[in-house]
């Protein structure tokens, strides 16, 4: 009867358990940033749908496609991510054993002399003892179940950091493939320009070796000629660089770079349509760093109430049965049968100060989650505000040197011809064909910006990621 009712309390204790410390409630609702972006009204380059998860796949290149997907099957800062998150998924099984009973087997044998504690003199002999013992912890006051709540919180926190490694490993490999393909068209123009200048030194050469032109002439020709030649090992080492780069960002060594597929590319992914950007309610849901800073708050605010906890006694239930006798063929025996069960209680009043101390150091570590939240979400918006702006007017300034370039290529045509029939002197050609050159360069240059403000603007989007199981 004393045992069924040691249980039946220990039961009313479980189920009356209540969480000591504040109530945790997400701010992410009530954070400030839920209206539409505010470049986006003023640019027809977007509009408010909701990107896609795999936001490269709008560029339709197989080739950038297959380099995405080995990147996220074999790169190594997301296998360093994928343990990072199994040690706190291992952790969080830790804390949820927390509600399990311990259990411990003991068996012991002695030879001993000691004082006859029922007259003079001593006793000699041997004692054996076998059991086992069970203890459970009353989570009375919330301790176990907060820590849980820490430990499930932190598993998210490193779900969130996992997730935002994947956005960035496709982000940068994207961006390390539309570098190869700048590079290529850079390459490629220069080359263009080159041949249009090597026909204008032949041009000038001819003339002077017929007494049209003079030396000064021909050495300006060739010294343009020459500076578009030196552009062009530069860039070639650029794009070596961007498919090293390329390489070991899909878990390959430099020597692996995937250089047949990808030199086949002659100009960076861009996108024909308007780009889906959502809203700044959608951001909060996408961006894994915002995410994870609500997942530390979360754990944050646990720990205040385990610290709270621990400023009231802990209960735990006991319980034991064995055997003890004066010889190991009497354990198992009816006489040596022995079993005990009741509660422990302790409370750690002599260092209450000391468990206050842990608790304000766990709410200054919350309010600290707290401002890192915020800060978060602010820098998420600010980020994704400055690359849609950046994405715009990168398109406008292309736009506008693509007209510029229509200009120059005609003048640079004239001055030609007139100076072919002797009506333009040679500086004008001279100055028409380098504005020509840098005009082209700047679009190539452009072009590789464009496609850089393009990814760098889906990563502040978030990639459209949600919270892989």
């Amino acid at each position: 009867m004393m045992i069924r009712n040691l249980f039946i309390g220990a039961g009313a204790l479980a189920l009356s358990a209540c969480t000591v410390g504040p109530a945790y409630v997400s701010p992410t609702p009530a954070a400030p940033s839920q209206a539409p972006f505010l470049e986006t009204g003023k640019s027809p380059a977007f509009t408010g749908d909701q990107p896609p998860g795999e936001w490269w796949s709008l560029f339709a290149d197989p080739t950038l496609d297959g380099l995405v997907e080995q990147a996220l099957t074999a790169n190594t800062d997301l296998r360093v991510a994928a343990a990072n998150l199994a040690q706190a998924r291992a952790v969080l099984r830790e804390s949820r054993a927390g509600r399990l009973p311990t259990t411990s087997v003991g068996a012991s044998g002695t030879y001993a002399r000691q004082r006859n504690p029922l007259g003079p003199g001593t006793v000699e002999g041997e004692s054996y003892d076998v059991g086992l013992d069970v203890g459970y912890q009353v989570d009375l006051f919330g301790r176990v179940g907060s820590a849980i709540r820490a430990s499930r919180a932190d598993a998210e926190a490193v779900q969130a950091a996992f997730d935002l490694t994947r956005i960035t490993v496709a982000a940068e490999t994207t961006r390390a493939y539309a570098d190869v393909c700048s590079f290529n068209r850079q390459i490629a123009v220069a080359e263009e320009t080159l041949r249009i200048q090597e026909r204008t030194f032949d041009l000038t050469r001819r003339l002077f070796e017929g007494g049209r032109a003079t030396r000064l002439e021909t050495g300006q020709a060739g010294a343009l000629l020459e500076q578009t030649r030196a552009t062009i090992p530069t860039l070639t080492a650029q794009r070596s660089a961007a498919l090293y780069r390329l390489a070991v960002l899909t878990g390959k060594p430099p020597a692996e770079a995937p250089a047949a597929a990808v030199l086949a590319c002659q100009a960076p992914p861009e996108l024909d349509r308007p780009i889906p950007v959502g809203d700044g309610a959608s951001l909060l849901a996408r961006r894994p760093d915002i995410r994870r800073a609500e997942r530390e708050l979360a754990a944050a605010s646990a720990r205040v109430n385990v610290a709270t906890a621990d400023l009231y006694p802990s209960i735990s239930l006991g319980g034991s049965i064995g055997s003890t006798a004066d010889s190991i063929s009497g354990l198992g025996k009816s006489d040596g049968f022995r079993f005990s069960l009741g509660p422990l209680i302790s409370w750690n009043f002599p260092n209450m100060e000391v468990a206050r101390s842990r608790l304000k150091q766990a709410e200054a570590g919350a309010d600290a989650a707290l401002a890192s939240f915020d800060g978060n979400w602010l820098s998420a918006l600010e980020e994704t505000e400055s690359a849609l702006a950046a994405y715009a007017g990168e398109l406008d300034r292309l736009a506008a040197l693509r007209r510029a370039a229509n200009e120059a290529g005609e003048a640079a045509r004239i001055a030609r011809l007139r100076y072919e029939a002797g009506r333009e002197n040679f500086q004008v050609v001279l100055d028409a064909e380098r504005s020509l050159a840098q005009i082209q360069a700047s679009i190539a240059q452009s072009e590789q910006q464009r496609a850089t403000y393009l990814v760098s603007l889906f990563l502040a989007l978030g990639g459209g990621w949600q919270a892989a199981a």
